[in-house]
Parts: C-alpha cells; sequence; structure tokens
C-alpha cells in the first residue's frame, strides 16, 4: 500500500492495527545519497572502531534525505501455517506547509540518483505528493510559534488572517506607492457601498507593499472588513478583502486557528506512526540497518547525539528490539552455508537447501509482492524480503531442537542472540554494533598507522612493505592508511625502518590510538577554556552598556535564556520581499539610538531598540514584531 500525503489521515488506522496484529515489523529506506565527502571505502573502513564508524555517518551521511520509507507487518497464522503480510510503502518530504515551518536543506549524491532513477523509483511521488514531517524538537518551536501569534493579537487574528478593528493614525506610504494604495483604498470603499459584491481580489504584489495595505485599511477601516493574504494557484502572493460583521470575524479567526492546528498535525503524523512501535515493543528487523536507524533517529526523532552511547540509549528508546538479518547471515551457524549476503544474494541463496521458503500471503486489499520480479530497491519490497530472510533463518534454528520445530516465533530465546547488534560493514574483527553493551574491542598489535605524501598509491605501500609478506592496506584519508602486517613481531621493525624517512612515518596501533585521545581530550579542553575566556571578556566589555529590561541580570551580569526562533533573518530579505510585520504601523523604525559611554576606541553610536509595556499602543498591533532582526 503506497502512502503519501493525500492519503495518510485515512490509513492510520490501517498502520496501527497492522502493527498491532503483528508478529514483527521488517523496515527498509531509500536515501538521497550515501556519502557527502569520503568514499564508501573510506567511509567505512576496515579499521574504524565502532566510534569512529558513528562519528563518520553522523558527519557525511545525515545530510541526506531519507524519502520512502517501507514497512512489513508479518501476522502468523496458525491454523494455516503461514504469515499474512502488509506492507506499507511511505513517501516522506520535508515540505513547509506555511512560512513558520522551518525550510530543510537536503544534499543528493549524483550516483545514488542516477541508481534510483534506473530502477524506475518515482521522484516526483516524493516531492508532489511525500507526507511532510517535523522532529519532536521542530514540532515544539511550531507549537510555540503559533501560540505566541496567537497571544500577540489578542484575539484579534494573525498578521495574514485579521480583521482591522482599531485606528492606530495615519501611515507614511512612500512616493512610489501612493498611486497604488489609493487604488486599494478605491477598490475597498467600493465593495463598502456595494450591496452586491462581498469579497474583492487584489493583483498579486510585493511584501512590502502588502504591509502597506494592511497597515492603510487598519487605519481607514476600524471595523466591517476582513483581510486575509492568499496564494494563487502559480503560488503568488495577493489580499482577499471581504465583508464581515463581528461574528463572521471570530468565526473566521477559529478557522484559522483550526487550520494551524491541523498543519501541525499533518506535519508530526510520521512521528506519531513511528512512536507507535513503542507502546507494541515489536521486534523490528532490517538488512544492514545502520543507516536506516539513524535516519529514522535523526529526522522523524531528534538530532543524533554528538557521542556513541547517547546513540544507543536513544536507539533503544525508540526501537527496543532490533536484527539485523545481514549480521544474523553472517553469523555462525549460517555464515558457513551462506558465502553472499547481500539482500538479493541472501533471498536467494534461502530458498534453497537446507533452508526452506516460508509460506506467505498478504492480506485482503494489500499489495501482493513476487519475488519472481525482483522489485528491490522499492522500501516496501525490500522491506518484505528481509521479512522472508529472517523467517527462513529464524526457521532453520529450530531444526536444531529435539525434536525439531518447523516455526520459530519472534519472541523465541533461539534469536536473542541476535538482538540489537546492528551489522558494521567491512570491519572483520568488529562484526556489530553492540546497542546493548559494550562493543568488542580487538587486539590490532599487528597494525601500522602510516602517513605518507598525497601523491602516493596503493602500489607504493605495497612496495615499502615488500618486505614483510603480504600486507592489507586499509585507506583513511589521501595521506594516511593502515597496514595490517601478516606477523605481530614485525611491527617493531617496520616502526624502526621509519625512523630516519623523510617522505613517511609509521607508528604503531596503539600509539595511534592514544595520539587521537590525547587530541580529542585537548580540543575539549580548548574549546571550554576559549568558551569561558570568550564569556567573561563580553560581559565585561558590554555590561556598562547595557540597557535596563535587554535580557541581561544586572545583578551577575548572566545572560537571560531566550527563544529560538525558525523565522528566516529578516536582515537577509530584500527590502521589496518584506512581509507583514516588519515595520511599525506609522512607517518610522521603532529602533531609537542610545550613545553607551564614551570608548577611547570608537565613538560611534549603538542602536537598542525600545520595547513597548504592556498598555502601550502597539501591544495589539496589526503585525507581530519579528524575534529576529
Amino acid at each position: 500500500m503506497e502512502v503519501t500525503r493525500k492519503n495518510f489521515k485515512e490509513c492510520l488506522n490501517t498502520i496501527y492495527t497492522a502493527i498491532q496484529e503483528a508478529e514483527f515489523l521488517a523496515i527498509d529506506g531509500e536515501f538521497s545519497g550515501i556519502s557527502d565527502g569520503p568514499s564508501v571505502s573510506a567511509l567505512t573502513n576496515g579499521l574504524d572502531t565502532p566510534e569512529e564508524r558513528y562519528q563518520k555517518l553522523k558527519k557525511h551521511s545525515m545530510d541526506f534525505l531519507l524519502f520512502q520509507f517501507g514497512l512489513c507487518a508479518f501476522k502468523y497464522n496458525h491454523a494455516e501455517a503461514k504469515y499474512i503480510i502488509k506492507s506499507f510503502n511511505f513517501y516522506v518530504f520535508p515540505k513547509p506547509l506555511n512560512r513558520s515551518s522551518p525550510d530543510i536543506k537536503f544534499v543528493c549524491q549524483s550516483s545514488s540518483i542516477d541508481f534510483l532513477a534506473n530502477q524506475g523509483f518515482d521522484f516526483n511521488k516524493v516531492f508532489c505528493c511525500g507526507i511532510p514531517y517535523l522532529n519532536q524538537e521542530e514540532e515544539g518551536q511550531l507549537r510555540e510559534q503559533y501560540e505566541e501569534r496567537r497571544s500577540q493579537s489578542n484575539g484579534a487574528g494573525t498578521p495574514s488572517f485579521i480583521s482591522p478593528n482599531s485606528c492606530k493614525g495615519p501611515i507614511v506610504v512612500p512616493e512610489e506607492h501612493r498611486a497604488f494604495i489609493e487604488r486599494v483604498v478605491e477598490k475597498v470603499e467600493s465593495l463598502s457601498n456595494s450591496t452586491e459584491e462581498s469579497s474583492v481580489q487584489l493583483d498579486p504584489c510585493t511584501g512590502f507593499q502588502r504591509k502597506l495595505i494592511y497597515q492603510t485599511l487598519n487605519w481607514k477601516f476600524s471595523k466591517g472588513i476582513h483581510v486575509e493574504t492568499m496564494e494563487t494557484e502559480k503560488n503568488e502572493r495577493c489580499i482577499l478583502i471581504s465583508k464581515v460583521d463581528e461574528d463572521e470575524r471570530k468565526k473566521r479567526a477559529r478557522q484559522k486557528q483550526e487550520k494551524e492546528q491541523a498543519c501541525v498535525c499533518l506535519v508530526t503524523a510520521v512521528v506519531y506512526f513511528l512512536s507507535l512501535y513503542l507502546p507494541q515493543g515489536k521486534l523490528v528487523v532490517g538488512h544492514n540497518m545502520l543507516l536506516d536507524v539513524m535516519h529514522t533517529i535523526h529526522q522523524f526523532y531528534c538530532p543524533l547525539p554528538e557521542e556513541l552511547n547517547g546513540f544507543k540509549e536513544v536507539t533503544l528508546c525508540v526501537f527496543p528490539r532490533l536484527l539485523d538479518t545481514k549480521l544474523m547471515a553472517s553469523t555462525h551457524p549460517f555464515k558457513e552455508l551462506i558465502l553472499n549476503t547481500p539482500l538479493a544474494e541472501l533471498e536467494k541463496r534461502l530458498k534453497e537447501a537446507p533452508f526452506k521458503s516460508p509460506k506467505v500471503d498478504s492480506a485482503e486489499g494489500f499489495l501482493s509482492y513476487n519475488t519472481a520480479s525482483e522489485q528491490l530497491h522499492e522500501a516496501g519490497y525490500d522491506a518484505y524480503i528481509t521479512g522472508l530472510c529472517f523467517i527462513s533463518m529464524a526457521n532453520f534454528l529450530g531444526s536444531f531442537l529435539s525434536p525439531p520445530k518447523p516455526h520459530i516465533s519472534a519472541r523465541s530465546k533461539l534469536i536473542e542472540p541476535f538482538f540489537n547488534k546492528l551489522f558494521l560493514m567491512r570491519i572483520v574483527d568488529i562484526p556489530y554494533l553492540n546497542l546493548s553493551g559494550p562493543d568488542l574491542q580487538p587486539k590490532r598489535d599487528h597494525v601500522l598507522y602510516v602517513t605518507f605524501p598525497k601523491e602516493w598509491k596503493t602500489s607504493d605501500l605495497y612496495q615499502l612493505f615488500s618486505a614483510f609478506g603480504n600486507i592489507q592496506v586499509s585507506w583513511i584519508d589521501d595521506t594516511s592508511a593502515f597496514v595490517s602486517l601478516g606477523q605481530v613481531d614485525q611491527v617493531q621493525i617496520a616502526v624502526n625502518t621509519s625512523r630516519y624517512a623523510e617522505s613517511y612515518r609509521i607508528q604503531t596501533y596503539a600509539e595511534y590510538m592514544e595520539s587521537r585521545l590525547q587530541e580529542k581530550q585537548g580540543k575539549r579542553k580548548c574549546s571550554e577554556d576559549s568558551w569561558r575566556e570568550l564569556e567573561s571578556s563580553r560581559l565585561v566589555q558590554y555590561a556598562p552598556a547595557l540597557p535596563a529590561g535587554s535580557g541581561f541580570n544586572s545583578n551577575n551580569n548572566e545572560v537571560a535564556p531566550g527563544k529560538r526562533s525558525m523565522s528566516p533573518i529578516q536582515e537577509e530579505l530584500g527590502s521589496d520581499e518584506l512581509e507583514e510585520g516588519e515595520i511599525d504601523r506609522d512607517g518610522t523604525s521603532s529602533w531609537t539610538s542610545a550613545v553607551p559611554p564614551r570608548s577611547t576606541t570608537t565613538n560611534k553610536h549603538k542602536k537598542i531598540r525600545t520595547d513597548p509595556g504592556p498598555n502601550s499602543a502597539g501591544s495589539t498591533g496589526l503585525f507581530e514584531v519579528p524575534q529576529v532582526w
């Protein structure tokens, strides 16, 4: 079943029922790219530690977009000894529904886009019909912003949906806009005197012109009209003016609030859907699923934690039970029977002896997949065959019981050793990331860390270590690599040979890790010390010039906490693109000059903003005062 913005609300009950009834769930994701810098081989170095791998993926992969999320729910029918499946394909895209929503930036990797295009991926469905979303932090900010706008309007509506009902005095209209404003006033007067027309729509205009219209009409027409900013089919912004009475004005204000609430509900619906996992405690199965898990948490829940241990804690809160089929297939007793573990190859191998293909049927009204057609890289299909692979391997474990059992449940203790361990690509001695405990720490006494000129290639390293027999090279970047020797007793000999070398340097793996640890601790200490010095000097320098009520406590010079705005910075907008609420009603600036104590280094005046009191004329203004200037 395809789920888009158009049918997501109607599908929620169906999704919830499928999750509630399922024995286990299988997931998969499709991304706009994998790495924004290093090659895949450098991103997945064979001698990474789990912490290093996490930091690499967090730095180089999280700016890509997860734009298709596949979910397949497997329910076991004991009477017929088969699984009933319900498969869902979610198209997700962070479309900003209004000017208050965050405008998400993401990147694409040409090879990934080309690959998906060759697989028939429907990008139009993603961008045109994708389900919008916010993570929990962004949702909280958006709700606060709506509440603040409502409180600023004091029940009179919001800047883009309001009935002017108070006279604030004439405004100053720039000379070049006077003829335009006069024509607007004439149209409104004609509307007020007409018995046939109930509204008039003005031609599209700039944000500054819309502001002048709002301010002028608020002064000239104290009541009886309603002014609303609309978007045309071409996404041009224009103004609609309607004749209304007081009851109609209040009704439209309520409708506006309901519309805002609906927007919040829509963009948080994906998080609501994913939270359905939590109360169920279902086993969630994926294939090579570390990136799937990281993207899901990063996009729909919260930014990824800085450290690996924090990521483990968050992951177990979101997904209490995970199982990676690639790790399962690479572990005893399967690794002796399965040579290739890519998903398509694994699915084919598990159809052959000694494994058995499970019996599955699609539920009524759901898409029925056929593995013979190989719809690979459609997230729903990949989730489906991931679930099939898990069932085949789990049932194979049942053959070791006495007597053998043909069906092994997802709750069986036989599969518990595979829980909460995520496969780590290309790391031979640390095959998985352990979410439930400490990670493996193998000895790497045979490994050397080598730095060299940028011009060197792999052949140069083989030539350098030719006297030590077979070696393995794992590139880190253009000027460094790990070199694994065949015997540990050769390590010190290799290090000694580089003591007098000018173009390269060799360290043991232990020395390399120690230097990395010291460097990390040094950066952390330097950052903390620099911040303290900067903050101290800043407070000392600017404290005498701060006016009362500026957000600082005059007794202890501490910065008062402020709210973080999701609105764009106003200085970055062109003057002809300013939106409602960016200048005062009288057309003048709300900034006044204040002269700080004279300094020997400068005599420039600083401008501070004078905030009106709660009872001032501007407290119930037609336009909200932006938080960011």
